[in-house]
């Protein structure tokens, strides 16, 4: 039988190596906050005959006209040519926005310049959508560790897995940050409603995940109620492994691989976050949650420290 647990730490230690690298680079640079959160505005423009102005005459025009804190990249459209121009900016409302294109069509000599997409979100939607996310996830936790706590009261420290499938899903959810935090340096990625969309996804996932592995672990407490609980754990796990992968390939990650490469620029962060997050959904059901269940209910924190000094 393979023994998944044995290798625990080894698990963390790969987690961590994940994790660690996304979190300095956002301590470092700060959150990729788009409109979403912050305010502001977004405009997207195609230009049909490909001639991209440059970025930095693009942030002098909108210094001209008094913004500030402009961001302009420029992207590649359904049709695989790089003529789109996104530009971030505070906010600006539809007059001004009209004012911006047509004095792009004059000084760049594109008159063709057609506009894809334009938001607008004020400071206070922003601050209402930010409070929102972060309750909306505070009371998923919250239900998790009561729900497991109740479904799994017949055994001893059912609110030890409720906790525990709440710390993997914080696992998972630095995992998206850490992911978010990467993209945004190589990529320009930035967290905005979609990304929320999938970190509410994941968690739900997440939790749906660890929930099956934990159940497993209770029927078997009933079963093999003389065997240590680290082998028993350990056996619940490898009975769910093959259920765990196959749903997850089969149904979600196949899916969202080939949105991830085909379904266009607009969808591709969206689906890159949802890849990475339900797979991590599903790894740390099986070698995250599972696995401090165990060091929790052998207390090995007490050890830790002994075993160094006696080193």
């Amino acid at each position: 039988m393979l023994d998944i647990l044995g290798k625990r730490y080894i698990f963390f230690a790969i987690s961590l190596l994940v994790i660690v690298p996304g979190l300095l680079i956002l301590a470092i640079n700060g959150l990729p906050l788009a409109i979403d959160f912050k305010g502001g505005s977004i405009l997207e423009l195609r230009f049909p005959s490909g001639n991209l102005p440059n970025t930095e005459s693009v942030v002098n025009l909108y210094t001209e006209l008094g913004f500030k804190e402009v961001q302009v990249q420029t992207a590649i459209s359904a049709n695989g040519q790089r003529d789109l121009l996104v530009i971030r900016s505070p906010f600006i409302d539809d007059e001004t926005k009209i004012k911006i294109v047509e004095t792009m069509r004059e000084r760049f000599n594109a008159p063709d310049i057609v506009v894809n997409r334009f938001d607008s979100v004020g400071p206070v939607i922003a601050q209402q959508v930010t409070e929102r996310a972060a309750l909306a996830v505070a009371v998923a936790a919250l239900a998790v560790v009561l729900y497991i706590t109740y479904a799994f009261r017949g055994i001893p420290h059912a609110f030890r897995y409720g906790v525990c499938a709440i710390i993997a899903m914080i696992h998972d959810i630095l995992v998206v940050f850490s992911l978010v935090g990467i993209g945004s340096i190589f990529f320009g990625w930035q967290m905005d409603s979609l990304f929320l969309t999938a970190l509410l996804t994941v968690v739900g996932f997440s939790t749906q995940d660890k929930i099956v592995v934990f159940d497993r672990i209770r029927e078997n407490s009933t079963i093999y109620r003389k065997l240590p609980f680290e082998k028993l754990a350990n056996h619940s796990i490898v009975q769910t492994l093959q259920r765990s992968i196959n749903t997850q390939l089969m149904t979600v990650e196949f899916m969202l691989l080939a949105l991830a490469l085909f379904g266009g620029v607009t969808l591709r962060e969206f689906a890159v976050i949802l890849l990475v997050g339900l797979f991590s959904g599903t790894y740390s059901s099986i070698f995250v949650a599972a696995p401090i269940l165990v060091v929790w209910e052998n207390q090995e924190w007490k050890t830790w420290f002994r075993r160094q000094a006696t080193a």
